[in-house]
């Protein structure tokens, strides 16, 4: 059975233990009670090895103030259980499974208690209590089909299928699945080209890395990178770090972090836009996957204060429209970045196109791409095939960014790599996700971005290529007799004649406004007082192919064609 199809099988199995809540709950609500009890079961699976070393651990020392560091090292865990209870155990004693169930669960040590209390999930062990289904539902995942033990599961496995039913949840509440994950080919991609062809990670020995990702979801760009950088070179550690909004999303991600055997206090939660959990850190590789087009209104005023900061803070380039905040993302990713000197960082994160080309000369968006492409921070776009999200079918692209270029092949260089027809149709659509990126196309995009050739689908530009300068032209305000009014010898300039100019920073304005403007308006002139720069990064016009239209003759005779048939049909009609 292939890995996928056994994630899908255990998903499914578990997900059918919601049946056993039909009529209690509703089915939207299923993933509510279905998720925290599946990262219980993953719990109580794990420890069940070692809890009666635990449990006498504990008699011994549960009256010294470091207890918590001998029972963890009897576990062979990050965490531990110091309830007599297991799930098996509360079937024991039906009468009294909801005491019970609530001692079992305030065993569990402190880390694992904080992943408990952003479930909520107390209030539904009341709940199922009162309608006689507590005792059955634990039952349920006592059975082989809830057999979670590593032996039985992996770790991988495991983050899979807490992602599986997540999407089932979600489907079943008609919401938007996609918030909370990746589709593991895309991230692979993405990991592909953030450790690609460097030698720290291939060859070093004992090497350490950090990784981050300030909307982490349930931490699946985390785990895929932590794995991509074992099979790479198996002694290098990699310590990740991450911020999540929902608490839903943030338990499953500390869970599966306490569960790898990772620090899952580097995971915390909260609002990364208004609340930044790793102020004044920074990461050796960063990967994301924002929100697109969510408004960040309900962080305004945090946002805008620290924008007042400057460059002290995270938004010191400027602010995008605040009906969408994917630049605020990137943002923060950048300030997250190691000084050069200090081995520098690399950055891959997904957007929507509007991070392309929004915004006028000297707003907020162009400010953005100007201090990103003026510090050279730009290695490649890449643009993805459509409908590869769970939760929208619109066209996304992949940014890679470094503060590494200086000195390489890369300097003052842009790749953009339109991969937008690599991909394979899915038998069945999953939401949105009607496409997949194959493995082939994985390899061809790493190997296109690595060999930083031009081909088809594959260009290369400078820096300055998507800069120019708006140019304010003025033509004269005249009075009746078409005389240029003047005020202290200076034509007045007739604002309904006002025009602007973009034009690329590789020109000469002046030559430029020669060649463009004043054959066609002699009396024209600029106001160089309001000449602004602007950055943009017009992708599909760099790979739009011209397709010449049929000769008219041709359409013409597939008119008659059409009239010819219309008239046969309309004989049949009307008998005529």
């Amino acid at each position: 059975m292939s890995l996928s199809s056994n994630i899908s099988e255990k998903a499914a199995l578990i997900w059918a233990i919601a049946d056993k809540l039909t009529g209690v709950y509703k089915p939207h609500e299923y993933g509510e009670v279905i998720l925290p009890l599946t990262v219980f079961r993953r719990f109580d699976c794990i420890l069940a090895d070692t809890k009666e070393a635990v449990l006498e651990k504990y008699n011994e020392v549960k009256n010294l103030p470091i207890h918590d560091v001998f029972l963890r090292r009897a576990a062979g865990r990050e965490f531990y259980n110091t309830s007599k209870y297991t799930f098996e155990k509360l079937l024991d004693d039906p009468d009294n499974i909801e005491a019970n169930f609530r001692d079992y669960l305030n065993g569990f040590s402190a880390n694992v208690r904080d992943i408990i209390e952003k479930f909520k999930f107390d209030g539904h062990i009341t709940t199922m209590a009162n309608k006689g289904i507590l005792y059955i539902v634990i039952k349920e995942f006592t059975s082989p089909k809830a057999n979670l033990h590593p032996d039985v599961i992996s770790n991988l496995e495991m983050g899979y299928i807490f992602e599986e039913i997540i999407r089932r949840f979600s489907e079943a509440h008609n919401e938007d699945a996609g918030q909370h994950y990746t589709p593991r080919e895309v991230i692979r991609l993405m990991v592909n080209l953030l450790f690609y062809d460097d030698n720290d990670i291939l060859s070093g020995n004992g090497v350490v890395k950090t990784v981050y990702d300030p909307a982490c979801g349930t931490g699946g760009m985390l785990s895929v990178a932590e794995e991509y950088l074992h099979q790479l070179n198996a002694s290098t550690k990699i310590m990740p770090f991450g911020q999540e909004i929902n608490d839903q999303t943030f338990a499953i991600c500390k869970a599966d972090m306490l569960i790898k055997g990772n620090d899952a206090n580097f995971i915390k939660d909260g609002n990364t836009l208004s609340d930044d959990q790793f102020e004044g850190q920074t990461f050796d590789y960063i990967l994301s996957n924002p929100p697109f087009g969510r408004e960040w209104k309900n962080e305004k005023n945090a946002v805008e204060a620290e924008a007042k900061r400057g460059f002290a803070g995270r938004f010191g380039p400027g602010l995008p429209a605040a009906s969408d905040g994917q630049l605020l993302f990137m943002l923060t990713a950048i300030s997250k970045m190691k000084e050069p000197s200090k081995g520098g960082s690399r950055i891959a994160i997904i957007h929507n196109g509007s991070p392309l080309f929004t915004g006028d000369a000297g707003s907020g968006p162009s400010e953005i791409r100007r201090y990103i492409l003026e510090n050279d921070l730009l290695e490649a776009i890449i643009a993805l095939p459509n409908d590869i999200f769970y939760n929208t079918g619109i066209a996304t692209y992949i940014w890679v960014l470094s503060n590494k270029k200086a000195g390489t092949k890369r300097e003052g260089k842009v790749q953009l790599i339109n991969a937008n027809g690599l991909f394979e149709k899915r038998r069945k659509a999953l939401g949105n996700k009607r496409n997949d990126i194959p493995e082939s196309a994985i390899e061809e995009i790493t190997s296109l971005y690595g060999d930083f050739r031009e081909s088809e689908v594959s260009k290369i530009f400078n820096n300055e290529d998507f800069g120019y300068t708006k140019i304010t032209v003025e033509r004269p305000l005249c009075d009746e007799n078409g005389e240029p009014i003047l005020k202290k010898g200076k034509k007045q300039p007739d604002s309904a004649l006002r025009d602007t100019e973009n034009v690329p920073l590789t020109e000469d304005i002046q030559a430029y406004f020669e060649r463009e403007v004043l054959p066609f308006a002699p009396d024209a002139w600029i106001d160089e007082k309001k000449s602004k720069v602007g950055y943009e990064i017009p992708f599909t016009r760099y790979f739009y192919k011209y397709e010449a239209p049929k000769p008219s003759d041709e359409i013409m005779q597939e008119i008659l064609a059409i009239e010819s048939e219309l008239d046969g049909s309309l004989k049949e009609i009307f008998n005529v």
